[in-house]
């Protein structure tokens, strides 16, 4: 690609970062409809939780077959039908009146969101200057979780307002407006339409994944991704809000506002860091840890405070766990100057599984021991309990460290030996 500016390419941008802004607030509508749910459906935490790691497995688990599809058809023919699928899934939800049939509806959910944010950072780099393309990556992740909040404000006005059925399928109608703006508007790139990639054999899908893979900066960017972003999903998919108000005692106006708190730390956080990984590529690694390690520390301090934690130190942790989704971007920066064009989509696809992988692990278990820690027949969650459960992050970090550490030295001798040849 070319360093002159492509007419058009913010318009491009605008309307695929709105959609995946829609994408997220469906992705995230449990988030403050938690307590609603297990009271519509009749069930207790683990099958809560199942709603969220279902949705997560079937996202993470379509990220290398929708990046080989972006690859062979192109962003924009992806993209769209995710919006289409979003359409009809968040509709079935908001009219589910059974466990089973909102879990059915929460798997499309999942499949249409998964279709979605790869597509965008194809067209990203697709459309932007080399040099542009870290910035506008990590402004992008952080933008789109104006979604969360979406979740978080709104949705907790429309399900006391209007009720479960209303609310839910309103936000269905923001995906269709948003699949019209995408089939009229969005270019695969700024030469044509749609463009299509050379089909692939069985032999070829695993030889081109097998090549995205072997590259240290593939895993690295994985690991990368896997270690950052699951505090802040967990908190802001499903947990925190219980958290806030079952174990920290903080009233719900405070809990919801600790939601917004931890979208607007992930949006403010992204172009700051995208200005340093611009400036300082060879130290993407470097800054990965120590944010990792800032929310470990950060986290240790609040589950070993005595008694209630202060507000403070909740708005803290919020703030420190929110940098961690923007953080997570930078491992698609270090996929991106690892991999050629033509293998973009399934190594992203790759990477884009670590942190939904990690997420979905700590819901479920986190569902897990808050019902074995909590005494049989009791109406909320013990602090104890959810000391706990928020406890089973500490595995995920010390898995995702040690990857980090195995890889961060591979990369750099590829990434210098790449740079220099």
């Amino acid at each position: 690609m070319t360093e002159r500016h492509y007419p058009g390419a913010y318009v491009v941008w605008i309307v695929a970062l709105m959609t995946y802004l829609i994408a997220v607030f469906h992705r995230s509508s449990l988030a403050v409809a938690g307590i609603v749910a297990a009271e519509r459906f009749d069930i207790n935490a683990a099958q809560l939780s199942t709603f969220v790691t279902l949705q997560l497995l079937v996202y993470a688990g379509m990220q290398i077959p929708v990046g080989i599809m972006v690859d062979r058809f192109g962003p924009r023919a992806v993209m769209l039908t995710g919006a289409i699928i979003l359409t009809f899934a968040q509709l079935a939800f908001g009219l589910a009146e059974s466990y089973s049939m909102a879990l059915v509806a929460r798997v499309f959910v999942g499949m249409g969101d998964a279709m979605t944010f790869i597509c965008l950072l194809r067209l990203i780099n697709s459309w932007f200057t080399p040099r542009m393309i870290p910035q506008v990556t990590t402004f992008t992740g952080p933008v789109g979780q104006l979604g969360a909040i979406a979740a978080a404000v709104p949705m907790t006005w429309a399900l006391g307002a209007v009720g479960w059925t209303p609310a839910y399928v309103f936000s269905a109608l923001l995906s269709l407006v948003s699949a019209i703006a995408v089939f009229t508007l969005v270019k695969d790139d700024p030469t044509a339409r749609s463009v299509r990639g050379e089909p692939l054999s069985w032999r070829g899908v695993v030889s081109s994944l097998s090549l995205s893979w072997a590259e240290p900066g593939t895993r690295l960017g994985f690991w990368m991704h896997f270690t950052t972003q699951f505090s802040a999903n967990m908190l802001g998919l499903l947990w925190g809000f219980p958290y806030f108000v079952q174990s920290e005692h903080a009233s719900e106006h405070f809990a919801g506002l600790l939601l917004t708190i931890l979208v607007v730390a992930v949006i403010i956080a992204g172009p700051i860091l995208g200005r340093l990984i611009t400036n300082h590529p060879w130290h993407r690694s470097t800054v990965v840890l120590v944010i990792m390690w800032s929310i470990v520390v950060v986290w240790t301090v609040t589950l070993s405070w005595p008694g209630d934690a202060p507000e403070w130190l909740l708005v803290v942790l919020v703030v420190v766990a929110g940098i961690g989704g923007p953080a997570s971007m930078i491992g698609f920066d270090v996929v991106r100057t690892a991999n050629p064009i033509e293998r973009m989509g399934s190594a992203t696809g790759i990477v884009n599984q670590g942190g939904f992988i990690a997420t979905l692990l700590l819901l479920l278990a986190i569902g897990l021991i808050l019902d074995w820690r909590t005494p049989a027949g009791s109406e909320t969650y013990l602090p104890e309990a959810f000391t706990w459960a928020m406890s089973a992050q500490y595995v995920l970090w010390f898995v995702g460290m040690v990857q980090i550490w195995r890889y961060r030295r591979k990369a750099r001798t590829a990434y210098a030996h790449q740079v220099l040849s």
